[in-house]
């Protein structure tokens, strides 16, 4: 195999990659996928493409039920939008080593009501030919219970409702899989018993999961200061998160971390301290958004000051700081003013995607994301599942 043969592969116009590919592929290499939560623009994706296929990269683009819906989410994106969007990207820039997850298909009641909604927002992903999925139950966590098995009933009752309501949707094709087991952004820090009784419960009843997200001391968004600079996020704890990989290891599970809420997270401490290969897969998303609100602000002042004037005025608080209620809400905005931003100018959509570039490949270093697809290439073609797929 040479270079040339994987850059040829994944120059050719290809479905996305199952995640399960992308998982096993990377699996035990010091590496972290970058998984992209574009929201806002194709110039985004086309950006994080473009230096991903400079590097030999495999990368994964992502969006959560909130933001992407039957209904739009809050970005204006369906999924068959967003899936059309990555594929035209990838046409573009000629490099279809990507994965299409759908991200946080989230219950947070339980209901039959609820439950009914998001099956129907799982076909409307396997419809739009999206190959990896993040079954999110974390907010059942059951506090008022004393015992693991009991705090994590409802979690894995309804999880295995939606993974085997997903495999039979999917009728055969390769997807690959993400559970949660702790909430994100909330205080605690899953523990080792209940990681590897969620793991190991799903296991046993036929679900085998790729990717584990856990309550690590992440959050999503970013806090900023009096003037607007976003404070560093240095708050995820190492060390629990490696003692989970360690016991999910010694239990012969291949499952890895994916690592929630990078934004924020100096670059050099994502390099230097992050568990490279025990997390596995690492979601950036509020980062981007900031990339082309930047851009935006220096290239189109006036649109951006009329969409931070619509946050403002929707969502101000009294006794609170504009730039961080800017900073809160401005996820917004994309939906009120997505055909703004689809016709936005032809420099301003070049800068978009030279600053999503030039950022990528900084995260590319730090995440050791160099020649994965080489890895991915060797995971399908050794195993014959080029036409899998």
């Amino acid at each position: 195999m040479t270079s040339e043969e994987v850059i040829s592969y994944f120059e050719n116009p290809r479905s996305p990659l199952p995640l399960n590919y992308v998982a096993k592929g990377t699996l035990n290499s010091n590496s972290i996928i970058a998984a992209i939560n574009p929201r806002a623009t194709e110039e985004v994706i086309r950006g994080v493409l473009r230096a991903s296929k400079q590097k030999n990269a495999v990368v994964i683009f992502e969006l959560a039920l909130s933001e992407m819906s039957i209904s739009g989410g809050y970005t204006g994106y369906t999924p068959e939008l967003f899936a059309k969007r990555c594929k035209n990207a990838a046409e573009k820039e000629k490099w279809f080593a990507y994965a299409l997850h759908a991200d946080h298909l989230t219950v947070k009641k339980g209901t039959d009501e609820e439950m009914k909604t998001v099956k129907k927002e799982i076909e409307a992903r396997v419809k739009a030919g999206f190959t990896g999925f993040a079954i999110d139950t974390s907010f059942l966590f059951d506090r008022t219970q004393p015992s693991v098995k009991g705090q994590l009933e409802q979690i894995i009752k309804k999880g295995l409702v939606l993974f085997e309501f997903l495999e039979e949707q999917m009728k055969g094709r390769a997807y690959g899989l993400e559970g949660e087991v702790g909430e994100i952004g909330i205080t605690e820090y899953t523990t080792v018993e209940e990681a590897t009784y969620y793991v190991k419960s799903l296991k046993e009843n036929g679900v085998f999961l790729d990717y584990l997200a856990i309550a690590n001391g992440s959050k999503h968004g970013v806090n900023v200061d009096a003037e607007g600079n976003i404070i560093p996020q240095l708050g995820i704890n190492v060390k629990r998160t490696v003692e989970i990989v360690e016991a999910l290891k010694k239990e012969g599970f291949n499952t890895r971390i994916a690592q929630h809420g990078i934004t924020g997270t100096p670059i050099d401490v994502i390099e230097s301290t992050f568990p490279h290969g025990d997390v596995a897969k690492g979601n950036i998303g509020t980062h981007w958004q900031n990339v082309v609100y930047s851009v935006l602000e220096e290239y189109e002042p006036e649109l951006y000051s009329e969409m931070r004037t619509w946050v403002l005025e929707k969502y101000m608080k009294e006794g609170v700081d504009e730039h961080k209620i800017f900073a809160s809400n401005a996820k917004r905005a994309w939906k009120p003013f997505f055909n703004k931003i689809e016709n936005l100018k032809t420099d301003t959509k070049e800068k978009i995607i030279e600053k999503a570039e030039e950022e990528m490949l900084k995260f590319i270093k730090a995440l050791k994301m160099e020649n994965t697809a080489e890895l991915c290439y060797q995971h399908i073609t050794s195993n014959n599942l080029s036409d899998t797929y």
